[in-house]
């Protein structure tokens, strides 16, 4: 959430990085928030004051009776009733006032960082690297949908029996695979430097909120209504939200934490070929890194996370590029964001697999979440974190570009964690 003095102090440079962002009621939205603000600020200035006067009154007519002075006692009574009546007026419309004004902040998006190049859509990300050799397959070859089936190692028809489409069954070497990943990859976060976390899948409204996905994304989350708790879309959420409401210790940052959870989309309106198989599920397995980091240190530490994300690609001997998203094509709250995609050979097109974005202040400061500086004031943090990695397309990437007529065989660095080296 971007925070109001911003909006005061620097609103053309807001209105310059919404417009990057194609917000078209940005204008608008901001001079209403200002409004709001200006509102909130003159009720609670009356208030304030009409408290004070009642409290001196008060005084005053305690002092009164006791000198035998009833009738003036009386008469400033009843200016202390309609002080009373006149507090509670304000304290109602300031309440409205202060939920209309988070309200609306809640609409605006993340402003984008300097370096996020103007844009639409996927179309005008740029690309900042592409590293590997993309593999060369004879006409015979398999879409990993094809592969999961003459293998037998992943069911969507079974999943579809028992769930619905897009929450597939994994078997055999297709669960082992499954597992050998995750272990993987949190391995090497840990040597990394990261804190394993096991969160819990469901989340409180104040935890969606907390990181964005509220009221953003409220569409594509899964909701347990009668308990009010929603599904995680990814451990972001979970992991952001243990540091809710906290002052961090200087000497406690960064925070470096990682987490295995399944994830659960909704995906509402996904459809077509560019999603089948293990393209977009409802459910999926998915490795986070999340960091915390004092402000001056924040970009540095997003640098630090696409490098560990690229050696996980490397050392699965994945070919995949790096984009830098444009503002269009960002999410909600991020400030910065950096996708990674695989190639994939049998279907000749590039396969997200990971984002890592930087959030500067903006979901610090819908969490409350702060550090103090060496002056003992309080300053908002920032909030980091990646896919490191999400597993389907990488699954897809590795059948598709290994296959061959006698298997799939693995990259090296699974073989001591599947136990076979390789499919089939």
């Amino acid at each position: 959430m971007l925070q109001v003095s911003v909006l005061k102090d620097h609103t053309a440079a807001v209105l310059a990085g919404l417009a990057k962002r194609n917000y078209s009621t940005a204008e608008a939205d901001v001079q209403a928030i200002l409004g709001l603000d200006q509102r909130r600020k003159e009720l609670q200035t009356a208030h304030d004051q009409a408290q004070a006067e009642a409290n001196e009154l008060a005084r005053q007519i305690g002092g009164l009776m006791k000198a035998g002075n009833k009738a003036e006692a009386e008469t400033l009574k009843a200016r202390t009733a309609e002080l009373k009546q006149s507090t509670k007026a304000h304290a109602e419309e300031l309440g409205e006032v202060e939920k209309e004004l988070q309200q609306t902040l809640y609409k605006l998006p993340n402003l984008p960082h300097s370096s996020v190049p103007a844009g639409r859509s996927a179309e005008d990300n740029e690309v900042v690297r592409e590293v590997g050799t993309k593999p060369e397959l004879p006409a015979t070859a398999k879409p990993h949908w094809e592969l999961i089936e003459q293998y037998d190692i992943i069911d969507f028809a079974l999943g579809n029996k028992i769930a619905g489409a897009g929450f597939p069954v994994y078997k055999g070497q297709g669960a082992r695979l499954q597992r050998a990943l995750i272990n993987f990859f949190l391995d090497e976060a840990r040597a990394a430097g990261y804190t394993e976390i096991q969160p819990p899948i469901l989340v409180n409204e104040a935890s969606g909120y907390g990181t964005g996905q509220l009221p953003d994304k409220e569409g594509q989350m899964y909701h347990a209504t009668a308990d009010d708790l929603y599904l995680i879309p990814t451990a972001e959420v979970p992991i952001t939200n243990l540091y809710r409401d906290e002052i961090i210790a200087p000497a406690q940052l960064p925070i470096r934490n990682t987490g295995y959870t399944p994830c659960f989309r909704r995906e509402a309106g996904s459809w077509g070929a560019h999603v089948r198989g293990l393209n977009r599920l409802h459910q999926f397995d998915k490795v986070e890194i999340v960091q915390i980091t004092q402000p001056e240190h924040s970009y540095a530490a997003l640098d630090d996370m696409v490098t560990h994300i690229e050696s996980l690609l490397q050392k699965l001997e994945l070919p995949y590029r790096v984009l830098r998203l444009c503002g269009g094509d960002m999410g909600f709250t991020s400030a910065l964001t950096y996708d990674l995609e695989v190639w994939s050979a049998a279907q000749q097109r590039w396969l997200e697999v990971s984002s890592a974005s930087n959030f500067e202040t903006y979901q610090a400061n819908r969490l409350k979440l702060r550090s103090r500086t060496e002056g003992g004031k309080t300053q908002l943090l920032h909030t980091l974190n990646g896919s490191a990695l999400a597993l389907p397309r990488i699954v897809a990437a590795l059948l598709e570009n290994n296959q061959t007529p006698e298997g799939i065989p693995l990259p090296e660095v699974l073989h001591s964690y599947c136990g076979f080296k390789q499919i089939g």
